[in-house]
């Protein structure tokens, strides 16, 4: 292993140097606060538990009484300090480090929980980025053969890690990959908060049962909406695959839509032989799983948005518009407002995995429609909202997969 990184800033050419832990840190555990002390309200304490990688979890936090402060000074954190679970530290794969937000400024640290402290001189943000890593290596070492690994202070100090000697490279190092954090961090907060907005006008854009008018629309648009059944604006597909024409089976799943069942089993799990009676699904085409879940509570309906023409097993239940935009269909049927009909007409059974109700029931559902330029409104609007939510997922992974090339290469 040579002594510089791949990747370095300009005007940085010494080599890094191998120091043990103990030369730049020391890792000061937590005082075993007694339970009887805990309140309803007053400083937070922070345990092994709350300790996440990259996040404090404060959704079980415990509590101590103020005056704590002043009576264990030496177990008080501050913002910016690095935590470290050292009980059972590894959780996903990932170090429980984290660093103390301004929420939780003078908190107080719990046993089986460590504070990093500073012996020397060096970069804070870089030493979150460096210990993150080498902590993690040094705990996978140590906990070969352990059924419950914890992080042993005294072997940790032993520790040997490549540094850089300059004071100026760490920050250089330390401020990029903060930068790149928060980034990450802007991306998915904008990501979470869309899809709350998605699903806030979800809930507002078509009218509740029993009324004419969703309680949001788009300027220009007055009139009330119609009650139309789903059999008067689509067709079913009752066309068989007689002649196995079509070879890719699809399979319809809650979470990721209609896709090949060769890329969401790994393999293709129907039979060539025995797919003449499935149902041609062409681009376009609605398909209905009578599977469900905790996200498809009556069963996803979904649009085939492939680009292509497949197969699908007789089990599910296949449509075509004639008379509705699809785009707007889509869209309501990802909303919730269908979902009372399909209780109340169809049955559980026997199969506590599927929903069983009738074709002919089924066409029966009654579908709000309000004219189609306002039904191509509606749907344009949420399938920008979608675009804008995939975008920054891509950029959330994006910048996660250049922060893993990053730290591989700019470390030793």
């Amino acid at each position: 292993m040579g002594n510089t990184p791949n990747i370095r800033f300009k005007g940085f050419t010494d080599d890094w140097e191998q120091r043990k832990f103990s030369d730049y840190y020391k890792m000061s555990s937590g005082y075993a606060f007694k339970m009887s002390d805990y309140c309803e309200d007053g400083i937070g304490l922070i345990n092994g538990e709350s300790i996440q990688h990259g996040i404090i979890n404060d959704d079980n936090l415990n509590h101590l009484p103020e005056s704590f402060i002043e009576q264990y000074p030496d177990f008080i954190l501050k913002e910016g300090d690095i935590v470290v679970g050292l009980n059972r530290p590894i959780t996903n794969g990932n170090l429980k480090i984290a660093r103390i937000p301004s929420k939780y400024n003078d908190s107080l640290l719990y046993q089986r929980a460590g504070k990093v402290v500073y012996k020397e001189e060096c970069d804070r943000d870089f030493s979150y980025v460096l210990l993150s890593q080498e902590i993690l290596k040094h705990t996978l070492v140590e906990a070969v053969g352990s059924d419950q690994p914890f992080i042993s202070t005294s072997k940790l100090d032993k520790w040997q890690m490549m540094i850089p000697k300059d004071i100026e490279e760490q920050h250089k190092i330390g401020e990029y990959f903060s930068n790149l954090d928060n980034l990450i961090t802007l991306h998915q907060r904008k990501c979470d908060e869309m899809k709350k907005m998605k699903k806030f006008m979800l809930q507002k854009m078509f009218p509740k049962n029993g009324q004419k008018n969703p309680e949001i629309r788009f300027d220009g648009f007055t009139d009330d909406w119609e009650q139309r059944k789903l059999g008067e604006v689509v067709e079913k597909v009752t066309t068989k695959n007689n002649d196995t024409q079509y070879i890719e089976t699809f399979t319809n799943s809650a979470e990721l839509g209609i896709m090949s069942q060769r890329e969401y089993f790994d393999h293709d799990v129907s039979n060539i032989e025995n797919i003449s009676g499935y149902y041609i699904v062409e681009n376009d085409a609605f398909v209905y799983n009578p599977r469900i879940s905790t996200s498809a509570p009556v069963g996803p309906i979904n649009r085939n948005k492939l680009g292509r023409t497949g197969v699908m097993s007789p089990l599910y239940t296949v449509f075509k518009v004639n008379g509705i935009d699809s785009e707007y269909l889509e869209w309501y049927f990802k909303s919730t407002g269908w979902h009372s009909f399909m209780k109340f007409n169809g049955d559980s059974g026997a199969r506590s995995d599927r929903f069983s109700i009738k074709d002919s029931v089924f066409f029966e559902m009654p579908i709000p429609t309000p004219d189609i330029d306002e039904q191509e409104k509606i749907g344009e609007y949420f399938s920008s909202l979608d675009h804008l939510i995939t975008l920054h997922q891509r950029k959330v992974e994006n910048l996660k997969n250049l922060k893993k090339y990053m730290l591989q290469n700019m470390f030793v």
